[in-house]
């Protein structure tokens, strides 16, 4: 009510200050009527001088008819050119349509047949076409990677071998398995890891080399009776591969132990295994003898040679021939195509300068046509005006009349003066009563915001509970999920051991519904195993044996699970010890930092990064906003500029004022690389952190400061005395004269 009262007043005395300024505007009008009317009879007789010559210049003006077939024309014809011009720009879009499409397919016919002209696309494609349906992705990838390991990865196998012989690749395709091709081979444990974790998707197997660790490869070398027999060379010595590669496949696949003949071999092969050599290959045969272990009987077999698919996996011929001469008929195309559109570019820029030219030259007629129709437009109206001008002069009122209404109106403003002044007065009386009244009011909102400040500390520790509540909620929905994950992997690892299918359930059905019956069925079952004749005696000692040794390892395999447990209980006991104080830290930390941070730019947060048992892999995780219209972001070079990561780092330093003990605190340049607002803020924001009671000792170094800070009756200002005349101060400062007679005998030095 204030407020609007001295609005009103403000609006009153506005109209009594209108009011005297119109009543001195009538005064001066008087004034002037009493001039003016001396000479209206002269401007009388000269406006009527000026309205006869203006009439007389009219009737000489010559009249002027304007070209309207010549404007017709040229519109026609700029109409004809702006036809044709559009004509060509759309033949030109067309062809450029054309073009651009028959551009992509040249593009597309080169890149196919770069590609099928690649020795390792090939390769790629043979095992995509093998099985290996995403061996293309974890080639790439590998690619894109490589300089994240420790040591060189190789892979896929089946790039890294060279074999220069056609039929030696079907012999190291034939003895090699399928998987190992496209395999990958690490030198690193941790390389192993890695790429395992990132290959899993592509199902890719990854092999670890380590060395041979000490086992020695059999010098190759043939003797006079291999020579005679027509063997020659050593499947291990008939391809190149990194040593690594060499390595695993001759220790895995045995290659130093195959030997390669010709066809004499093939005819004299009994007599091979005479020679201790019991894999060989011929053009024809692949044979391979084997020893029991346990009668020392030897057993053979021979298969037929077949044709590599994989080291032999060039396209045909023709396929390549037809890309190429698609690829010539391309080029042609796109070649008259570009000839073509240049052509009508030419002829649309024809056409369009052409019309432009007429297009000017009717302008210009048209130009001076409206010139002769403005000039004798402008001779009429001036006509029009001058004879106005004259009537008007010549039914003005007489000067007693007009003075005798100018007093009235003045008389009359001056009444309304003298109300609006009345109403001020009334309106002062009324001002001084709310005056008094808001002083009451007022000292009651005192005690108001005195309640709401005690309310609002305890919404705070309020606040503090909700957060802990919220924190349990979070472990216990972790540990819910936890639950769920074992469930599943239980459900999972039974239905491995026997999916109940429909023939399962009718075979259930059908057996005995008691144990004495169910064992004598085992009895019998046994009982007519015993009575089968086996070549081999011991078979079925063997596989009870094995029985034993597989019940042995699933008890081993079931403690260690039972200690696994153990092992993982005792963990979440401990993290129970120090992650919820740690989490009770992080909170309020957060707390200080988004208020500081609110105060200084939009929004920021401080949370603990957890990554469940992987306590390596904890941190902190700043999140900051400086603008409205962006979201949180973790504070990185890549998000934030240099500024805005400082004013981020002084502030989480801030907050962690009142968290920790020391006895005094450095603070170097951080305010190098902030623009004045921020920097004035992060002044603000560190004087009030370093001026609270029982808070350490806090320097801050710097080579500027912004004119114009705040600063608190806890700060001291040291300024570091250097330059090239540090010499003569010093000894004035040390002799105790006061700081004038320093700076004089310094302006002295300089002059």
């Amino acid at each position: 009510m204030i407020t609007e009262n001295a609005n009103k007043r403000m609006k009153i005395l506005e109209k009594e200050n209108r009011l005297g300024v119109l009543v001195q505007e009538k005064y001066k009008e008087m004034e002037d009527l009493r001039k003016q009317e001396e000479s209206r009879q002269q401007r009388i007789l000269k406006a009527k001088e000026d309205l006869a010559a203006a009439e007389l210049e009219l009737e000489n003006l010559t009249p002027y008819e304007p070209p309207t077939d010549e404007i017709m024309r040229l519109r026609a014809q700029i109409v004809e050119l702006e036809v044709s011009a559009n004509e060509k720009r759309n033949q030109k879009s067309e062809k450029e349509k054309l073009l651009n499409q028959k551009k992509l397919h040249l593009i597309n016919c080169s890149d196919k047949l770069k590609e099928m002209e690649n020795k390792n696309s090939k390769l790629l494609r043979a095992l995509r076409n093998s099985g290996a349906d995403k061996i293309f992705d974890a080639y790439n990838w590998l690619q894109e990677h490589r300089h994240e390991f420790n040591k060189e990865v190789y892979g896929p196998v089946l790039l890294e071998v060279n074999v220069s012989d056609r039929l030696h690749a079907d012999y190291l395709d034939g003895h090699v398995p399928y998987y190992i091709w496209k395999s990958f081979i690490t030198q690193d444990s941790h390389d192993r890891d890695f790429l395992v974790k990132h290959l899993k998707p592509f199902d890719v197997p990854v092999l670890n080399y380590v060395g041979n660790g000490g086992c020695q490869t059999e010098a190759f070398q043939i003797s006079e009776e291999m020579s005679a027999l027509g063997i020659y060379s050593r499947l291990d010595q008939v391809f190149g591969a990194p040593t690594a590669v060499k390595e695993v496949l001759t220790s895995q696949f045995g290659l130093d132990r195959s030997y390669i003949g010709s066809k004499e071999t093939d005819q004299k092969a009994d007599k091979v295994s005479k020679l201790g050599i019991l894999d060989f290959w011929t053009p024809e045969n692949h044979y391979r003898w084997s020893v029991s272990r346990y009668g020392g009987h030897v057993s053979g077999s021979v298969e037929p040679v077949k044709r590599s698919q994989l080291f032999l996996c060039g396209l045909e011929t023709g396929e390549v021939e037809s890309l190429k001469s698609k690829r010539m008929e391309l080029q042609e195309y796109v070649t008259a195509l570009q000839e073509s559109v240049r052509s009508l570019q030419i002829e649309e820029r024809q056409a369009e300068e052409e019309a432009a030219k007429l297009q000017k030259q009717r302008e210009g007629i048209i130009r001076i046509v409206q010139d002769e129709k403005k000039k004798r437009r402008e001779m009429e109206n001036r006509i029009v005006q001058r004879r106005r001008k004259l009537e008007s002069m010549e039914k003005e009122d007489d000067l007693d009349t007009v003075m005798a209404k100018l007093n009235e109106q003045a008389a009359k403003h001056n009444i309304d003066r003298f109300h609006s002044v009345m109403e001020i007065k009334s309106l002062l009386a009324e001002a001084v009563s709310l005056k008094q009244s808001f002083a009451e009011k007022h000292m009651r909102v005192i005690e108001f915001d005195a309640k709401i400040k005690e309310m609002e500390v305890n919404i705070k520790q309020h606040d503090k509970v909700a957060l802990q509540a919220a924190l349990h909620l979070e472990e216990c929905k972790k540990a819910v999920e936890d639950f769920r994950q074992q469930l599943e992997v239980a459900k999972k690892n039974a239905e491995l051991i026997a999916r109940i299918t429909p023939e399962l359930e009718k075979a259930f059905l059908e057996m005995p519904t008691t144990i004495e019956e169910l064992e004598a069925a085992i009895q019998e079952n046994i009982s007519q195993a015993n009575s089968i004749l086996f070549l081999n005696h011991n078979i079925l000692k063997e596989y009870e044996d094995r029985q034993r040794q597989i019940e042995d390892k699933a008890k081993k395999l079931e403690a260690d699970k039972v200690e696994l447990r153990r092992c993982i209980a005792d963990v979440d006991n401990l993290k129970e010890t120090w992650l919820p104080t740690l989490r009770n830290l992080v909170a309020q930390i957060n707390e200080t930092f988004s208020w500081n941070f609110k105060e200084m730019a939009v929004a920021g947060e401080v949370s603990l990064d957890e990554h469940e048992m992987d306590f390596d892999q904890f941190g902190i995780l700043i999140k900051v906003k400086f603008r409205q219209a962006g979201q949180l972001q973790v504070l990185s070079a890549h998000h934030q500029s240099g500024g805005e990561r400082s004013v981020s780092t002084i502030l989480y330093l801030v907050s962690l004022q009142d968290l920790t003990n020391c006895p005094f605190r450095v603070v170097d340049e951080i305010n190098q690389g902030m623009d004045p607002i921020n920097e004035r803020k992060m002044f603000q924001q560190l004087v009030r952190a370093a001026s609270q009671p029982n808070t350490p000792q806090c320097f801050l170094l710097t080579p500027k400061l912004l004119p114009d800070l705040d600063y608190s009756e806890a700060c001291s200002i040291l300024n570091i005395m250097n330059g090239p005349w540090i010499k003569q101060p010093a000894k004035v400062w040390s002799q105790g004269d006061c700081w004038g007679n320093v700076i004089g005998l310094v302006g002295k030095s300089q002059c």
